[in-house]
């Protein structure tokens, strides 16, 4: 399963409000529920704030993957946002956040949960890849960065281990 096949590009949202990492949240609940009739948009909500009680996914340099399971989740899907302003995320650098990249997966999806973040941190951990996401000034701009990020990745493979 690739990220380009859960993204598609009304999906990735630009100039989005921000407020607080709750809004956020509340914010993408809600978008994703009206766009997906099988999703409840206060159940996504309270799957992903359960999620972030356990531990920020603010992963650093202004970057958070937020993920949650879902009984009514079909299949995977993700959202992106590039929020207005940046929003207190409790990251692990303390830096504020950006660029959000949202998953939620069916409940049994072990292996392709795994694998979706792991891609996606990959993208995101990319120094070229964020300054590129920050600049786009479009909605289609921002999509079209982030699959050529999403490809670029797939092209190079997982890192070698040491």
């Amino acid at each position: 399963m690739t990220l380009q096949s859960i993204l598609p590009p009304e999906r990735a949202l630009f100039d989005v409000p921000g407020g607080s990492k709750k809004r956020v949240l509340e914010f993408f609940s809600t978008f994703i529920a009206q766009n997906t009739p099988s999703l409840d948009s206060q159940e996504v909500f309270s799957r992903l704030i359960g999620r972030e009680r356990l531990g920020s996914t603010g992963i650093g340099h202004g970057v958070a993957i937020p993920h949650a399971r879902n009984a009514h989740c079909k299949a995977p899907l993700a959202g992106f946002l590039k929020l207005a302003e940046p929003v207190d995320f409790d990251a692990v650098d303390g830096e504020p956040v950006d660029l959000v990249f949202v998953l939620l997966v069916p409940e049994e999806a072990d292996d392709t949960h795994l694998a979706l973040l792991a891609q996606v941190a990959g993208i995101m951990n990319d120094a070229e890849t964020r300054q590129r996401l920050r600049k786009s000034d479009s909605q289609r701009q921002l999509y079209d960065t982030l699959i050529e990020a999403i490809e670029r990745h797939a092209e190079a493979g997982p890192p070698a281990s040491p």
